[in-house]
């Protein structure tokens, strides 16, 4: 698996904190690892858009859509509690 990154995925991580930014990037490093990764929670978050989301902690998440062997990473924003 690999990742693309959509522009506006780009555009919410950019504008996050570097810490938070880190432990994104050990989420998405666990991803390519095994999408089932227990601290990651992965699940179908949208359906009808085919839209998954994954756990960074527990105030964000992150948003991406699988096809074929690639992760399209979408957004990652805080979560509503």
């Amino acid at each position: 698996m690999k990742f693309y990154p959509a522009a506006s995925f780009v555009q919410s991580y950019k504008k996050l904190p570097p810490k938070i930014q880190k432990k994104i990037d050990k989420a998405l490093n666990l991803l390519l690892k095994d999408l089932r990764y227990p601290s990651l929670r992965c699940k179908k978050y949208d359906e009808e858009k085919d839209i998954w989301q994954g756990r960074v902690n527990r105030n964000y998440r992150f948003y991406f859509l699988i096809k074929r062997d690639t992760y399209i990473l979408l957004e990652v924003k805080p979560h509503p509690e």
